[in-house]
């Protein structure tokens, strides 16, 4: 079996939390350009998604060293307008939409009732006059991007809690490609002058060859980068010019996985659910000071309850002794045997040189240095609880 086909049944992507069995396949607007470049083509979200190229330890590194090219344009690019649309959104998301500022963007939680996470997602505030704005009648206030498995689920959920004064748009004829590395700027800014100037949580409007462009400074591997939603026929040739530059290869599915565990940062249907609260996932930031106090949003009883009290379970990163990787489900175990927590994401890490883990226990064990078993497919492991990221962030702010 060959090194790539290796690496292709160890990693076990963070799947597909929305599949049924029936729902049809959808493409990406590159799914040719994919093909053509020899992605590996696998059901992900509802798409046929790349999972690599040449490799995905080789696409890892090349991230963490150069600059890596993502095809994310299954996630959902949702546009909000109407009058109150900040208020309204504050209902649903417990962080400060209203103190946002233009180009700003705000990491925030869709909750339920019961405080449970419905989706993680990212708000921007747009600017007046620009992007998405046809002209006619009223500039949308609010971008968001929300998870390609979940978007649909998504905007059910929004159109059942959102007052008729609010309207909603879903992009799909938008593209999003997520440019990521040390290296991305200096290959994008060849392309669309000016992207320089954003800092990391900032977004503004640009143009290649006339091409409308809404980029953003962000991503999901905890390199700089950018996200870059551009019309879906043109995205093609966009991506042609960005792997034109030295700097830049196509990475799969895999290396994104790979990358995102490496930065701490969860994946929902995996690390995230709608059982699972704010609290409890360690993402206490995305609870905005003013709306903790007010206690305006839903779920706010159990979350403000938890933070004031603690948890009974939390996640935390695992670094796991010897070379085996365990996978999501693995068992966290007592000294009995007996299931106290579970694994939720894990995997090789290329950057580090050895496996790593997500996992929920309880949260007196949440305290880095802590160890651990860990029981999967009847074998134990030695695991240490340790503080995320696993690899540091290098955003630029």
């Amino acid at each position: 079996m060959s090194e790539t086909m290796t690496e292709a049944r160890d990693v076990e992507l963070s799947g597909d939390p929305d599949g049924g069995e029936d729902a049809p396949i959808q493409l990406l607007p590159l799914d040719a350009w994919h093909r053509a470049r020899g992605g590996r083509m696998v059901p992900f979200a509802g798409y046929e998604m790349p999972v690599q190229y040449d490799g995905i330890m080789a696409e890892h590194l090349w991230t963490r060293e150069h600059a890596g090219l993502f095809d994310v344009s299954h996630m959902g690019q949702l546009l909000f307008t109407g009058a109150g649309v900040d208020q309204s959104l504050e209902a649903v998301l417990p962080g400060d939409i209203k103190g946002l500022g233009e180009g700003r963007m705000r990491y925030s939680l869709l909750l339920n009732d019961d405080g449970g996470i419905v989706d993680d997602l990212m708000v921007t505030r747009l600017p007046a006059t620009g992007p998405f704005h046809d002209g006619e009648g009223e500039a949308p206030a609010i971008y968001m991007v929300v998870n390609g498995a979940t978007k649909y689920d998504d905007i059910g959920y929004l159109l059942d809690v959102l007052p008729d004064a609010i309207t909603m748009s879903l992009l799909d004829e938008q593209a999003l490609l997520a440019l990521q590395g040390p290296e991305a700027v200096t290959a994008l800014a060849r392309l669309v002058p000016g992207v320089d100037r954003l800092v990391f949580m900032t977004a503004g409007a640009f143009e290649w060859n006339g091409t409308p462009l809404w980029i953003s400074r962000s991503g999901y591997t905890g390199e700089d980068g950018f996200e870059i939603s551009i019309p879906g026929d043109v995205a093609a040739a966009f991506a042609d010019a960005l792997t034109e530059q030295p700097e830049v290869k196509p990475i799969g599915l895999g290396a994104r996985d790979s990358l995102r565990l490496e930065a701490g940062l969860p994946l929902y249907g995996h690390d995230l659910d709608p059982d699972t609260t704010p609290v409890m996932a360690d993402l206490g930031f995305a609870l905005a000071k003013r709306r903790r106090e007010a206690k305006d949003f839903v779920g706010a009883e159990r979350i403000v309850s938890e933070r004031e009290n603690g948890p009974a379970t939390k996640r935390v990163g695992l670094m796991v002794e010897g070379r085996q990787p365990v996978r999501e489900g693995a068992l966290v175990v007592g000294d009995d045997r007996v299931e106290i927590g579970r694994v939720t994401s894990g995997g090789f890490a290329p950057t580090i040189g050895a496996p790593i883990a997500m996992a929920y226990v309880p949260a007196a064990l949440a305290v880095p240095g802590t160890v651990v078993t860990l029981a999967q497919r009847g074998k134990l492991h030695r695991a240490t609880v340790a503080a995320m990221p696993f690899v540091p962030h290098r955003y630029v702010r």
